[in-house]
């Protein structure tokens, strides 16, 4: 008996990862970048590092792949490369749908819970109330682990912060302020961030609000997160608040921009004008992980884009993260401004494929494109025009252009992009101001990250080719001094 029940466990766990294999080899499905196992997922939310874990939790809805009541997903990693799924941590309740927040790790039992608690602060959207007509449904709740994420219990007196008069009024971000020794929350409400103060993450005091005086209204601000980071250059210390707009980005749609300034423990001050993160349309929600070793700044966005994000072209999953991107303040003329690298774990997964000295007019390489990495330098300081293009024999092609500080990407003949009228109604542009010195494109399956002068400026985009990008194409258009070319072939993470 014991025989047959072991032969037809062996049977069914065969099954289970042979079903998981063929789920992650469907059309579009990324290969190193995260995806839920199924069905819909959005913002990014509670990213924290634990004892060599990191973890990952998301807005998800487990019921459907399109947006519907908010749950929050869950995903370990020790390397921020390979992932493994875990049961869901937070549940929709009484009170309402579980929307984006934190989790901080509470060292000193601030509240209560636990030395070292792990403590998911969030918001509340109590859809029922809202269908009636009551426009105040959100209030931000915590919820507390004391075995490192495994399991979670909601605080019994949520909510521990009720709205403030705000139609919208949630993504709480969550940080230790050691100079007042106080928690710190940034919350998006309307058109501005409001800032809180906490003693022990269930009372909140209000200190301040940041709306900046601005013409141009970029929809309803979501997401935001600060953070004090450090310039070598200079050997000062600069504060980030990075907000993420709903809708006019500077290519259509969600983006998100970063503000630099001074943070006294009670009001944030912009010392210079914002910047955008990503000037693709498949940038958004991007905020950072907490509980860093080693005073690391790491990104993580959802990539995709609110005018089109439950139309696009998949099946059995819906969305991605981008990849994870470290994070560095640099300086220059008087001006701060954050370069964004992929972190260097990734190399982990990466291989080299193909080098190439120099392109003079013409390279042309037919190779399977999307799971790779495409590197090269850019030595003119004049006349810097080339074109690149990823292609397959549909004669569908997603293709780069940069003509003298003009950045284009254009995914109009791209492949299926019928599904929504604002996905490919355009060329994307992004206006560069320096000259380049180097171009980093990171493809995979459906999307590609453009990193370029190591990350001072990036465009991620995404695409639904009918078939695969099989041939990649470089035009040297002005004698431009094209280096280096390096092409690496990305090992996929979800099956190894």
């Amino acid at each position: 008996m014991r025989t047959k029940l072991l032969f037809f466990f062996i049977v069914f766990s065969n099954l289970l990862f042979c079903q998981e294999i063929s789920i992650y080899k469907e059309p579009y499905r990324p290969q190193f970048h995260f995806t839920p196992p199924s069905h819909w997922m959005n913002d990014p939310n509670g990213m924290i590092y634990v004892n060599g874990t990191y973890h990952l939790f998301y807005q998800y809805y487990p019921d459907a792949s399109v947006w519907g009541p908010m749950h929050w997903g869950h995903a370990i990693s020790t390397d921020l490369i390979h992932w493994k799924h875990l049961p869901i941590a937070l549940y929709p309740d009484k009170l309402g749908w579980i929307f984006s927040g934190s989790a901080v790790l509470d060292t000193n039992n601030t509240a209560g819970f636990g030395k070292n608690a792990m403590i998911a602060i969030f918001t509340y959207h109590n859809d029922e109330i809202w269908q009636h007509g009551d426009k105040k449904p959100q209030r931000q709740g915590i919820a507390y682990s004391i075995d490192e994420g495994v399991t979670w219990v909601k605080y019994e007196s949520n909510p521990v912060l009720k709205h403030s008069g705000e139609q919208d009024f949630r993504d709480p971000k969550v940080f230790w302020h050691k100079d007042s020794s106080r928690w710190i929350m940034t919350l998006a409400t309307g058109d501005r961030i409001k800032l809180y103060s906490s003693l022990d993450l269930k009372k909140w005091q209000f200190e301040s609000e940041f709306k900046p005086n601005e013409k141009n209204e970029l929809g309803v601000w979501e997401c935001p997160d600060l953070f004090e980071m450090f310039d070598e250059k200079t050997g000062k210390n600069k504060w980030v608040l990075i907000v993420n707009h709903g809708d006019k980005a500077p290519n259509g749609g969600s983006g998100g921009r970063y503000f630099i300034g001074d943070f006294d423990g009670k009001i944030f001050t912009k010392t210079q004008e914002p910047i955008w993160l990503d000037y693709g349309t498949d940038f958004y929600a991007a905020v950072t992980f907490s509980n860093m070793p080693n005073n690391r700044h790491v990104l993580l966005g959802w990539m995709s884009n609110w005018q089109y994000a439950i139309k696009v072209p998949t099946e059995i999953w819906r969305s991605s993260m981008t990849l994870r991107r470290e994070l560095t303040l640099t300086s220059s003329n008087g001006d701060y401004y954050i370069k964004q690298s992929i972190v260097s774990e990734f190399k982990d997964i990466s291989k080299p494929f193909f080098q190439f000295s120099k392109i003079n007019n013409e390279f042309v390489k037919e190779y399977n494109l999307q799971s790779s990495k495409i590197y090269f330098d850019v030595k003119s300081t004049k006349n810097q025009k080339f074109d690149i293009s990823f292609s397959n024999k549909l004669d569908e092609e997603f293709i780069i252009s940069f003509d003298n500080g003009m950045l284009k990407s254009n995914r109009i003949n791209s492949g299926k992009v019928d599904f929504s009228e604002s996905f490919a109604n355009k060329v994307q542009q992004l206006l560069i101001t320096d000259k380049i010195y180097n171009f980093s494109l990171i493809i995979d399956k459906s999307s590609v990250e453009i990193l370029i002068n190591d990350g001072t400026y990036s465009m991620t985009n995404l695409f639904f080719p009918s078939e695969e990008y099989k041939i990649l194409k470089i035009s040297n258009l002005a004698k431009t001094k094209i280096n280096n070319l390096k092409i690496d072939t990305i090992e996929g993470v979800w099956n190894n």
